[in-house]
């Protein structure tokens, strides 16, 4: 808890998902505003819904061509469905149609349409293309994001030589709890809107394209943003009462964008240039723990004020942290075993980390704690100098980490370039990740 237009797919006459044209959900409301008022909770995983969020309009659209993929610099939405797969083929040509699929229908669901006939129309006899619980529904600034796990890089795909350094096998930190349900996958698909039925009718639909190929390993529902990924957006709060993520870079800091998030083809592995490394780990706070803890310490344990988020050694929140201040008792006003001092760039070489990260709950365990805490997801250019040393310092010396927190799942992915603008899609066609099959 550290601190120009593109062509459409559908034009495309050879399109494996039919090549008909999607029927545009903006459409059908007519250029209509949000849906007005508030929506249930989604069963027993609390994705608070809402559709109008984060100060966007429902109907916000981003582009899915582009030197990088939507969905990391992109300003980041309320809502996300996360989904890691297992690929159960062992074909390469078969993995190949499965990202070509996947690449067409990201790209139209993005701006809004169902995909092929959609989900009223089509033949009677067949199932529809669509599974339609997003019909009349507007694109709500959907994004979506692949990235490819360690297992796509194994013997049964001739990629082994490919696998870049910086995709490793994440080290085991202190205080893990890590469950199985929860951790690794050889695909991922991060799909972040406004709109919670958006983005679960975004990860439905790629599913179900991918069945026969590859199958949702573990999947998590996110609400509540917590952090930002631009300077119009607000600091958010976690679900410990603090705002998060005050350090965050932000897509206007394109110099740390270029040194930080990145990847280049002199790191390593030419194909990865222009795309970034993803870092998702599920985080439970000890939530009965931490509140029963008194303000004063829960603010010493962080390093900032719960109110305003200014550092504890004054000025306001995005005053930067003077960690030399002493108080009137002679010791630090910031401990040097707090969030804040441990994470903080300056003890890690500088350091940054591009962090899109997300609130969850997952009702109550079989004890009847509360299960929620942080969805981190964080974009790096070489997770073993970005994450994995301040993951160390943190789980060695944060007494927040150490006390009041257990991380319970664990994931690293490549994510690869964006598809050009100008790109052919189809049969054929580009694809995300196609420079790697091509290397």
């Amino acid at each position: 808890m550290a601190d120009a237009a593109s062509p459409s797919p559908g034009d495309s006459p050879r399109s494996p998902l039919d090549g008909s044209r999607g029927l545009s959900r903006r459409a059908l409301l007519g250029g209509a505003a949000a849906v007005a008022g508030a929506a249930a909770v989604a069963g027993g995983a609390g994705f608070a819904a809402g559709r109008e969020t984060a100060g966007l309009p429902a109907s916000a659209t981003y582009p899915f061509f582009g030197a990088h993929q939507s969905g990391i610099v992109t300003p980041q939405q309320d809502r996300l469905h996360f989904a890691a797969f297992d690929i159960t083929t062992d074909s390469r040509d078969r993995v190949i149609a499965l990202l070509r699929r996947w690449t067409e229908a990201a790209s139209r669901l993005m701006t809004g349409s169902d995909l092929g006939s959609g989900a009223a129309g089509g033949s009677y006899a067949a199932p529809p293309d669509d599974t339609g619980e997003a019909l009349g529904l507007p694109a709500s600034g959907l994004t979506i994001t692949f990235g490819f796990g360690p297992g796509l890089f194994d013997e049964r795909f001739g990629l082994e030589d490919l696998r870049p350094a910086q995709l490793i096998d994440l080290p085991g930190f202190a205080g893990d709890t890590l469950d199985e349900r929860f951790t690794g996958g050889d695909l991922c698909i991060q799909a972040c809107a406004d709109d919670p039925q958006v983005a679960v009718h975004a990860i439905r639909n790629l599913s179900r394209i991918a069945f026969g190929d590859a199958a949702i390993r573990w999947a998590q529902l996110g609400f509540g943003r917590t952090s930002s990924t631009t300077r119009a957006q607000d600091t958010p709060r976690n679900f410990m009462g603090f705002k998060d993520g005050t350090a965050n870079v932000r897509a206007e800091d394109s110099d740390l964008i270029d040194r930080w998030v990145w990847a280049d083809a002199a790191d390593g592995q030419a194909w990865m240039a222009g795309g970034s490394y993803m870092v998702a780990r599920r985080i439970r706070i000890l939530a009965e723990i931490w509140d029963r803890t008194s303000l004063g310490e829960q603010e010493a344990t962080v390093g900032r004020t719960k109110g305003t988020g200014a550092p504890l050694s004054g000025g306001a929140e995005f005053t930067e942290p003077d960690f030399g201040r002493l108080g009137s008792d002679g010791q630090p006003l910031i401990r040097p075993t707090s969030h804040v001092a441990l994470a903080h760039p300056s003890a890690h070489g500088g350091a940054r980390m591009l962090r899109r990260g997300y609130n969850f709950t997952d009702g109550a365990d079989a004890l009847g704690r509360l299960d929620a805490g942080l969805f981190f997801l964080a974009f790096v250019r070489d997770p073993r100098e970005q994450f994995v040393p301040v993951q160390n310092a943190l789980s060695s010396s944060d007494v927040m980490t150490i006390d009041y927190l257990r991380t319970t799942g664990s994931a690293l992915f490549a994510v690869p370039a964006g598809v050009p603008a100008g790109s052919t899609l189809g049969d054929g066609g580009a694809f995300v990740g196609e420079a790697l099959f091509a290397s």
